[in-house]
């Protein structure tokens, strides 16, 4: 009697020992499977914090004459300031692009439609940064400084012109107190690569008269 006792008191913990390990087993492997998925999407991206970056409707991307959108949501062309010629660094440079000036946060839409060719950070330049290669390849449109990538975004990905970048930052070299969105447009040659072509004013392309998709 006392050995049967025994026989299913072993039982029953093995029973309940293996029950308790399977558990364990299966929810580090749907955990370890998450997190692996997400290290995936985000393994080729410099650092920087995946935040929501969505507009509230088509209806409040702003569309110059030019085709393209305002890049920063909530942001009119009366908004816009051209800093193309200003100088930097100390005289060293000129800009080549505009700072469209906006809350830390606020989202950051594509000017335009393409393939994302290159995210790259910088600490001592744009910081977060994303290339966007026109679809007939002749433009590449840079946006710098950025706070935060949006989910998913990833090199080699079609976007249209209004899908989420990111979120407006400081990030790099940029003043902290005052984030913004350097945006550039750049005319690309044949062969050219994402981090070459000529500087192209993006100012007049975004400032004409206002037109809401």
């Amino acid at each position: 009697m006392n050995r049967l006792k025994t026989l299913l008191t072993v039982v029953v913990t093995a029973t309940i020992t293996s029950l308790f390990w399977i558990v364990v087993y299966n929810g580090a492997a749907s955990t370890s499977s998450a997190s692996t998925a997400t290290a995936n999407a985000v393994a080729d991206l410099p650092p920087g914090k995946a935040v929501t970056a969505t507009l509230e409707g088509p209806a409040r991307l702003v569309v110059a004459p030019s085709g393209l959108a305002i890049p920063v949501a909530g942001i009119g062309s009366r908004d816009l300031v051209d800093t193309y010629t200003q100088s930097r660094s100390g005289g060293a440079r000129v800009h080549n692009a505009i700072d469209i000036m906006a809350s830390r946060g606020t989202p950051v839409v594509a000017a335009a439609p393409g393939t994302v060719e290159k995210l790259f950070f910088s600490d001592g330049g744009g910081g977060i940064s994303a290339y966007v290669r026109s679809d007939d390849r002749q433009w590449i449109y840079y946006y710098a400084h950025l706070d935060a990538y949006a989910p998913g975004l990833r090199e080699g990905q079609r976007i249209a012109r209004g899908a989420p970048i990111g979120t407006v930052g400081s990030t790099g070299n940029a003043n902290p107190a005052g984030p913004h969105l350097h945006f550039a447009v750049n005319r690309m040659a044949p062969g050219e690569r994402w981090h070459e072509g000529t500087p192209v004013n993006p100012y007049p392309l975004l400032a004409g008269n206002r037109a809401s998709r």
